[in-house]
């Protein structure tokens, strides 16, 4: 509230109490599998499929992620975190050795994630192109086709296009990492162009100098300077008499300042320290310039190159991962996949979804094993704001193996499904004419997201319109005297119909027998819904005071939520009053409730339950007799 200290019209704002809750997300989707490539342990989103090759590659003959992401996609789903699950892969690098004499590791450049594919990966290094003496240029090749090009590279960290912070913002395949150790003996150079003068004037005595960057200083060489080793001597004596300008340059820099005269005859001026930012740069003086006779400066037709350029990558190709060493190729690490992910790998993966707040379902594709699904489920349940779909193992073909698969499940939760059989699909590669048999859950998250984004979670994800897209067929075709042992048991079928196709049958959880009450998909899917939007949206009430204030406020902004899911068709009842209520007020939150700082608000909702068993009751009308 504003002072009012003098006479006149104060304005203020007033709250009006209300702070809307938006409803959470329902079907972000994560995928937990064996990948081509990617991110090793941390989940990474994708919104195509085009983007899931892009980032993970493509079809394995030992994984059904790709399979499940293209099946996820195809059926409606929209985003999808990919969290890629290996056991001890290597990434495929090499080191490359720097321009010196004898040279040294100075750049190493490695897949971008683990994997045999980083062994299909080249580096090749050439000149620059804007400045062939100081930069360079870095193609990356994949399977021989250059892939990626980077040009105009440094190796001064100070410099923007230093080769680290361009490659690895901008790559897709490869890292680039630049030995920092090999640094000390870089010099910065300027070298004079051809046919230098070998004496000066009286009158062209001064140059411009600036080295390592302590700013330009004008300079007058001293003496008889009637031959090259004359000058040579000058130049240095009147450079190591310098005073540094800059706290930053060190002091004994001009010390092992340094003149050397080329066997061609030209001077070469050189920077005793300073590692890859040294330099040496030469201009005209504004009087008695001797830069023009000397040939020293890029406007006098002489070069000038940093430390940096000396420590550049020695110019050729680089295999990674399955190159032979030389004397620039230092050392190669081959890519490899490791070991064929197991149960443990997969329960231990599941901890790489933690960082995910927005994440609603989740499925390890083809991964049907008891160990997996229970873990999984488990960690849905303990989350309470995701839900697992779950495969079993291909080799449950039959009802009786499907049942059996079920009854030897520890942990049934109502935060899980699972579906049966397995689909078959074309083969997306290519390599097999016969259809491949894939496991269903990538085609039952996209029709759970489809379903949402048409009707509601609140819409049991089967029926006719949960059409299976992208699946020419069934591992086994059940018959309704089949399906009448598995529904009863919380297996969920994929049946096919003449008139609708390929389409899911069932919307049951794991909890079928064990929680009756959240027994069907919807209404645990609605909870977790209204759940997790309620509590995102009421934060704000957090250190508020607690009294009829608060409880008022609280009744408003939730039950207003609660009335929107209601005209949205997500309740029984034909009034609000008979589908939800919400109450906070003295009768929940007695005095030593308020006393220990606790709010309690209780949200009622009557959920639809679907219409799993249509009965058509017919009969014949018979004539009455007359009265």
């Amino acid at each position: 509230m504003a002072e009012r200290l003098h006479p006149g019209v104060y304005i203020e704002e007033v709250s009006s109490g209300v702070r809307p809750i938006e409803g959470v997300s329902t079907s972000t989707t994560a995928f937990l599998g064996k990948a081509e490539r990617g991110p090793h342990g941390t989940a990474l989103m994708v919104t195509s499929f085009t983007e899931f090759q892009a980032n993970f590659g493509g079809f394995l003959e030992d994984s059904y992620l790709a399979h499940a992401a293209l099946s996820y996609f195809n059926n409606g789903g929209r985003r999808l975190y990919v969290l890629r699950v290996a056991q001890n892969p290597a990434t495929a690098s090499v080191s490359i050795g720097d321009r010196k004499a004898t040279p040294v590791k100075t750049l190493s450049v490695s897949a971008s994630s683990p994997g045999v594919w980083g062994n299909a990966l080249d580096a090749v290094v050439t000149a620059g192109t804007l400045d062939a003496g100081d930069e360079f240029k870095l193609t990356i090749n994949q399977s021989g086709a250059a892939a990626e090009v980077f040009d105009d590279l440094s190796m001064n960290p100070s410099a923007l296009n230093y080769v680290e912070t361009v490659v690895n913002a901008r790559s897709r395949l490869v890292r680039a990492t630049v030995d920092t150790a090999n640094d000390s003996t870089a010099k910065g150079t300027s070298t004079s162009g051809a046919s230098p003068a070998t004496q000066l004037p009286a009158d062209k005595r001064q140059l411009v100098i600036n080295v390592n960057g302590d700013g330009p200083q004008t300079i007058k060489l001293e003496g008889t300077l009637t031959t090259a080793d004359a000058i040579k001597d000058a130049i240095k004596a009147a450079v190591s008499a310098r005073t540094p300008l800059r706290s930053t340059t060190p002091a004994d820099a001009f010390a092992h300042f340094d003149v050397t005269v080329a066997a061609t005859g030209e001077y070469v001026l050189s920077s005793g320290v300073g590692g890859r930012r040294s330099s040496v740069v030469v201009t005209d003086a504004p009087t008695e310039n001797a830069a023009a006779a000397l040939k020293l400066g890029v406007n006098r037709s002489g070069t000038e190159a940093t430390g940096a350029a000396e420590l550049r990558p020695a110019n050729g190709t680089y295999l990674l991962g399955d190159g032979a060493l030389s004397t620039t190729t230092l050392a190669v690490t081959p890519g490899s996949d490791g070991a064929t992910p197991g149960s443990s790998d997969y329960i231990g993966a599941l901890a790489g979804l933690d960082p995910l707040r927005d994440l609603n379902l989740v499925a390890v594709p083809g991964t049907g094993a008891p160990e997996v699904v229970e873990a999984a489920s488990n960690y849905c349940a303990q989350r309470m704001d995701c839900f697992f779909i779950a495969d079993m193992t291909a080799s449950e073909t039959t009802k009786e193996a499907a049942q059996t698969y079920v009854n030897g499940l520890t942990v049934k939760s109502s935060y899980a499904a699972v579906y049966f059989p397995w689909l078959k699909m074309v083969d997306p590669t290519g390599k097999q004419s016969d259809p491949i048999l894939v496991p269903p859950s990538g085609f039952v998250a996209g029709i759970y997201a489809r379903t949402d984004s048409r009707r509601g979670a609140w819409k049991a994800p089967a029926g006719t319109e949960a059409n299976v897209g992208g699946s020419v067929g069934l591992a086994r075709v059940l018959s309704d005297a089949e399906q009448d042992t598995l529904n009863p048991l919380g297996v969920n079928a994929l049946r096919f119909f003449p008139a609708s196709g390929i389409v899911v049958w069932g919307a049951r959880t794991l909890a079928t027998r064990s929680d009756p009450e959240y027994r069907y998909i919807p209404i645990r899917r609605l909870a977790i819904f209204l759940e997790q939007s309620i509590y995102a949206g009421v934060k704000w009430a957090v250190f508020e005071p607690n009294d009829e204030d608060l409880w008022a406020s609280l009744r408003l902004n939730i039950g207003a939520f609660m009335l929107t899911q209601f005209r949205a068709g997500a309740f029984q009842g034909d009034t609000p009053s008979k589908a939800f209520f919400v109450k906070c007020d003295a009768e929940t939150n007695p005095q030593d409730q308020i006393d220990a700082g606790i709010v309690t608000v209780m949200v009622g909702f009557a959920p639809l339950r679907p219409a799993e068993f249509v009965v058509l009751r017919v009969s014949q009308k018979t004539a009455q007799a007359a009265a």
